[in-house]
């Protein structure tokens, strides 16, 4: 994230399943109910469905931000104060709409590609999981600024979502044991991990607030444990 002469911090870069029915309307084997002996099942939905939310969701966000900062900027700037000023008790409140503000359309500009892109990504293969993941990311980034930015400063921005994304996906395949998700985890590394330049510490004159870019980081390395996938136990014999 980056301090500007103001003193503002920002940041950069269905169908029917079979039960125990037999022949009738819906076919041998199927119930109008769904899928499984208790016949009230709901089947999962397709590849497609999932990521068609997905996409909807990410694109849903970017217009949020961009339309955050054109209420921003229409109103002189009214919604700035809602960025984090650290170690003040008041300012907790704070950690949730300061990762929806930016400071200035080039800002938001520099957050939006990374944010559609990872998030839909990350987005595609459920979108509760995903929710929860950018619940965990904004907790941490925020709290990470809360306790460590430079004193008198104001930060606020989407980076620290797009680095926690970053953490999440690098690592999400090697928790879950998925190879195809380790794959898509080096892919992401390959794309983006320049990115982790800007989560070492600088000096307070940067600008950069490397503590929200480390804390979504480590809070999206933190929320691929948290929301591992959960494999069925083998039944013993």
């Amino acid at each position: 994230m980056v301090y500007g002469p103001s003193g503002y911090g920002s940041s950069e870069p269905g169908s029917y399943g079979s039960g125990r029915f037999g022949p009738g309307p819906y076919g041998y084997g199927r119930s109008p109910y769904g899928a499984g002996p208790e016949g009230n099942r709901p089947a999962a939905p397709g590849r497609g469905a999932r990521a068609r939310a997905a996409a909807l969701l990410v694109l849903a966000w970017a217009a949020l931000l961009w339309l955050l900062e054109s209420v921003d900027v229409a109103s002189g700037h009214a919604l700035d104060p809602y960025g984090i000023t650290p170690r003040q008790a008041g300012e907790v409140r704070d950690i949730v709409p300061a990762a929806f503000l930016h400071f200035g359309f080039e800002h938001v500009m520099a957050n939006t590609v990374p944010l559609l892109i990872l998030g839909f990504i990350a987005a595609v293969s459920g979108i509760r999981r995903f929710v929860g993941v950018v619940a965990v990311i904004i907790l941490a980034s925020g709290l990470g600024v809360w306790m460590f930015a430079p004193a008198g400063s104001v930060t606020a921005g989407a980076s620290g979502v797009v680095f926690g994304l970053f953490g999440y996906l690098l690592v999400r395949g090697f928790v879950d044991r998925r190879p195809t998700w380790v794959g898509i985890g080096l892919v992401v590394a390959v794309l983006y991990g320049s990115i982790l330049w800007g989560a070492l510490p600088t000096g307070a004159g940067s600008g950069i607030s490397w503590q929200g870019h480390l804390f979504g980081l480590l809070g999206g390395v933190l929320a691929a444990f948290l929301f591992r996938e959960q494999r069925p136990k083998a039944p013993i014999r």
